[in-house]
């Protein structure tokens, strides 16, 4: 069919609010001004140039000397002047510089903004396009005002491709609810604060043709820098959110050290389903929070298994607020010569409501999600370099090596680990995982094409160590809260890791087992019987002993311990992280029984046994891109958290 003079559709969405009940921020109360009398619809279209017009369900108050505000989610705001206020409505002009963002709706009298709601706007420009028959979600991407050719398009299931002119066309199921582009190389979206605006949501009726129209900015993004982002776990407990300004606050700082383009990419528990209801504490507040300290910077987001909606039923229904407020689950986008895959590979699928059944999720690829991959795949060529995110690894270490970390296939088309770098093995892939706590790093690069970093986690053990022993923020393995940093060059890459507050050349911690026994002991635990396997571990070490934790550790490392100029064995051992023990374990166990986040033993530890309590121990650790970090151990080492306090 012959569509003429249809609609340009420049897309921002944002979340009715009114169900919350209050105001999302603490504005003074413009008496006058009775807002619960202005309806906002959840979407509006009208023409560029064109009037908005807001339905009055009685009396409000409200004349032409004040103004409706519409507030990104970056906080900017647009003033929009009130031409009318009749009877039945309100009519506003709508400002010619509006971009694409999530907006909340006030109306603002004397300089005081009161809140009213949150809309959906479609600003529509005339556009002559062909659309074919069974079409039902199509669309225009250009980049300043030219379309562009060749774009991927996707609704999640089907696959597709801008023509000459930059149109797409699709015929969709809408089982997704959402259109999203991958971003080809060589550009950049533009952004509603820290979100990329890469995708849109589409009406739910198949039969109903939905435009949406994306636009490029060109970008020379070859050399970029990716701030790697794991298990934020934002929830306004524990003391959380200082504690977070503080790690948010010394990313911004080497951010804003270094050169070229940069980006931010979470590794998903973003939120905290539970406390969603405790806290009321949901995605608009994550988003608030970060918007605080990241700034002019794109964050492309991976979902967890906490971002689900513990009180939906269904791995779909339980992804809604996810999907509504960040992003799709699951999708691909370019930089440079990178192609990045987002893929979401916690299963809640014929998982029940309720906070009991919160963990009953699998890890595994479902079908949807591995056939899209496969027409994704057919776009790359092989042998390119991929970064992929999920939040759970897919790959795991135990004592004896490494096993597959997804294995809840149980229907037709779900992959499992094996099943899905099967359908990687003609790319070199690095994938960038979390929801361990942990670090730990597992290459298979030379053999399988595919590197994994279970990169570590911004909260540490769930704030709990910060909160319980103010300056420690470690996670259960022992390894500093912080976050991944990885360069990329081309198809080079380079990676370390960044404890927060600390220069980027802590990368290990070295313990005085002597020490360690003498301060680890039943009574700082209140003689909790479960403590006992940390003073057991402990006791069994020899006399001497050295323990060093080396947490981004993998086998390219070197670890060199000498004592006055002798080389001493490195033994690489399993161990309980000491530090974690006495800042959390201790104190939880010493008022309950059985807490949870307690330390668990973990890789990526060495030691040595020197000859004398009292020697001096040179330690000099390098990593696999020859950057060297030494410690000058005067023994004996105090071990007391005061010791090693954040700096």
């Amino acid at each position: 069919m012959k569509i003429t003079k249809q609609c340009f559709f420049i897309i921002f969405s944002l979340i009715l609010a009114f169900s919350c009940g209050k105001e999302p921020e603490n504005n003074t109360s413009v008496n006058k001004i009775v807002a619960s009398n202005i309806v906002v619809p959840s979407k509006i279209e009208v023409q560029e140039g064109d009037n908005i017009s807001f339905r009055l369900i009685a009396t409000t108050g409200a004349t032409t000397s004040d103004y409706i505000v519409l507030r990104s989610a970056s906080q900017n705001d647009y003033v929009c002047k009130i031409v009318s206020v009749g009877s039945n409505a309100l009519v506003f002009e709508l400002p010619s510089d509006l971009v694409g963002g999530r907006y909340t709706v006030y109306i603002q009298s004397n300089g005081i903004n009161k809140y009213v709601g949150a809309t959906e706007i479609t600003v529509m420009k005339s556009l002559d396009i062909e659309v074919k028959d069974g079409t039902n979600i199509y669309g225009l991407i250009t980049c300043n005002g030219v379309g562009v050719p060749g774009v991927i398009v996707s609704d999640g299931y089907e696959v597709v491709t801008t023509d000459s002119n930059g149109v797409y066309q699709i015929q969709s199921q809408k089982q997704q609810g959402y259109v999203f582009m991958t971003i080809p190389s060589g550009y950049e979206v533009p952004s509603d604060g820290i979100l990329p605006e890469f995708h849109s949501s589409v009406s739910s009726s198949i039969s109903t043709v939905d435009r949406r129209d994306f636009t490029l900015i060109k970008s020379d993004n070859e050399n970029f820098t990716f701030f790697i982002l794991g298990d934020m776990h934002l929830a306004n407990r524990n003391n959380d959110l200082n504690q977070f300004k503080e790690v948010a606050l010394d990313c911004v700082d080497e951010i804003n050290a270094t050169s070229g383009k940069k980006y931010c990419l979470t590794l998903g528990d973003m939120t905290w389903d539970l406390y969603w209801y405790d806290k009321n504490f949901t995605f608009p507040n994550y988003l608030l929070e970060t918007n605080k300290y990241f700034k002019n910077i794109l964050f492309f987001h991976t979902m967890g298994n906490h971002d689900n909606d513990m009180n939906e039923a269904g791995d779909f229904k339980k992804e809604f607020r996810y999907i509504r407020d960040v992003g799709p689950t699951y999708y691909s986008y370019n930089l440079g010569k990178i192609h990045g895959i987002v893929l979401d590979d916690i299963d809640y699928n014929n998982v029940g409501t309720g906070s009991d059944a919160r963990g009953e999720y699998v890890c595994d690829i479902t079908k949807n999600q591995m056939d899209w991959l496969r027409k994704d795949l057919a776009y790359v060529p092989k042998g390119s370099t991929i970064i992929l995110s999920t939040h759970a690894p897919i790959m795991r270490p135990n004592s004896k090596g490494w096993y597959a970390g997804m294995s809840g296939a149980n229907a037709t088309g779900e992959a499992n680990t094996d099943a899905l770098l099967a359908a990687l093995k003609d790319y070199k892939v690095h994938a960038f995982t979390a929801h361990t706590h942990k670090t730990f790093n597992y290459d298979n690069m030379e053999k399988g094409g595919y590197f994994e970093h279970n990169a570590g986690a911004v909260c540490a053990a769930w704030w709990w160590s910060g909160k319980l022993t103010p300056g420690v923020h470690v996670s259960t393995d022992g390894a500093p809260g912080g976050y991944t940093i990885l360069k990329v060059n081309g198809t080079d890459m380079t990676w370390q890791y960044k404890s927060s507050t600390w220069p980027i050349s802590y990368q290990f911690r070295s313990y005085d087992m002597n020490e360690v026994k003498k301060n680890v002991t039943m009574s700082i635990a209140n003689d909790n019987s479960n403590f006992q396997k940390y003073v057991t571990s402990y006791s069994g070490y020899a006399v001497n002993d050295v323990l060093i934790n080396v947490w981004n550790y993998d086998p390219t490392w070197k670890i060199s311990v000498t004592e006055d100029g002798k080389e001493l064995e490195v033994i690489p051992v399993w161990a309980y992280d000491p530090l974690h023990v006495i800042a959390l374990t201790a104190k939880r166990m010493s008022t309950s029984k059985s807490p949870s986040f307690c330390t668990d033993s973990f890789t990526h530890f060495f030691k040595v046994n020197a000859s004398s309590a009292s020697s001096t121990l040179s330690v000099k650790v390098t990593d696999r891109f020859g950057n060297v970090y030494t410690e000058t151990m005067t023994r004996p080492k105090a071990f007391n958290t005061n010791n090693y306090l954040n700096k």
